[in-house]
């Protein structure tokens, strides 16, 4: 008999990944055994990567991750991801300034527009990767997968670390490459475009795992999957009235449109694809689909994503931001509401990120019942 196995996705979204810290504390709660990882497959993505590896670390006491993942988002400040002084903001923009009016005379470009090297700083000091070869061999942990997505090849790479029998994978435009987890892999997982600098790993240079993931339930499936959890960083479906748009849209508001897009338009369209699969393959009896060797199988998915807006929320916190970042945003419109979905990538501040734990605990005990469900826990 086959093992079942259930898989957690943790999606990106910046500082929106609170939101997962919320639920994954709500489901420690529901546990019988708080210890025991009720998510053998991890699959993270972004920043949602970070939090995926810090709970394949723990997975051998899964209250402790979560305890662990607590202890950060609550405490958060911006100063622990990226150069939030008025120095490191300041060199930034005038990079960025001479840039615009001497490139083609230096033929050098910035990187990026904020320094995330205190965000490496914070994972090598908080985080023992080490630890999930350990949870791997006591079967605590099946597998651990972090995308990330590759600039030269276009490519959507997984990294994964896992059993021995995980096998690597090749579809078009997306791999499953077997590795052992660094922080290396985490950075690059998260480098957000233009925001985050590219991280190289082996021949390639890769930046944030969401870009160009046109199937980002496919790595929990390929490692075995046969229920999965996913974790939005958004609202899945958005349904707002048009409203009559006689301003122009700010930088803000176009950048924060363009990582939305990135960020949450992949994730719903897979899912909607899963569930025409699973209806087509209801319509075919098990015996049949063994006789002729399919590999398609149903897949179980629950879906847990904030139940407000988050860049009204963002929009809301934007003033716990360090002045010189305040500054920089206020430039490009991303102070107000309507560029409150760029902020709210960027606002990695405990009243934020507070209010985003709580959100993420109220969405999962309002859904509870289905959680139990899922978890088999009745």
């Amino acid at each position: 008999m086959t093992e079942s196995r259930t898989a957690l996705i943790l999606t990106g979204g910046g500082a929106r990944a609170g939101y997962q810290v919320g639920v994954l504390q709500a489901i420690r709660e529901l546990l019988p055994q708080p210890r025991r990882n009720p998510f053998p497959i991890l699959c993270g993505t972004s920043a949602g990567a970070l939090n995926a590896a810090s709970l394949a670390a723990a997975a051998e006491d899964f209250g402790a991750g979560v305890e662990g993942l607590l202890q950060v988002w609550e405490n958060f400040s911006a100063h622990q991801v990226y150069r939030a002084d008025p120095a490191g903001i300041g060199i930034a923009g005038m990079r960025w300034l001479s840039t615009l009016a001497f490139g083609w005379l230096t033929h050098r470009a910035p990187h990026s527009l904020l320094d995330n090297s205190p965000l490496r700083r914070l994972l090598k000091d908080s985080l023992d990767l080490g630890r999930i070869a350990q949870s791997i061999e006591s079967r605590a942990l099946h597998s651990v997968s972090i995308t990330c997505s590759g600039y030269s090849s276009g490519q959507s790479v997984s990294f994964f670390q896992g059993r021995a029998d995980v096998e690597p994978w090749r579809r078009s435009q997306r791999i499953g490459a077997p590795t052992e987890i660094s922080v290396d892999h985490l950075m690059a997982s998260s480098a957000i475009p233009f925001l985050f600098p590219a991280v190289h790993i082996n021949r390639e240079w890769f930046g944030d795992g969401s870009m160009r993931q046109v199937a980002p339930i496919s790595p929990a499936i390929h490692l075995g999957a046969d229920r999965i959890l996913v974790i939005g960083a958004g609202r899945m479906a958005e349904e707002n009235a048009r409203p009559n748009g006689n301003t122009y849209p700010s930088l803000a508001q176009i950048a924060g449109h363009a990582l939305s897009s990135i960020f949450l338009d992949s994730m719903s369209v897979d899912l909607e694809r899963m569930s025409r699969i699973n209806q087509t393959l209801s319509l075919i009896p098990e015996a049949v689909r063994r006789e002729r060797g399919t590999s398609l199988r149903p897949i179980e998915v629950l879906t847990i994503a904030p139940s407000q807006r988050l860049d009204h929320l963002a929009a809301r916190h934007a003033g716990a931001l360090p002045w010189a970042v305040r500054a920089l945003l206020r430039n490009i419109g991303a102070m107000n509401q309507n560029g409150g979905a760029l902020t709210s990538y960027l606002l990695f501040e405990k009243p934020y990120t507070m209010a985003l734990i709580e959100l993420g605990y109220a969405d999962t005990v309002a859904r509870r019942d289905e959680v139990r469900r899922f978890l088999d826990l009745n």
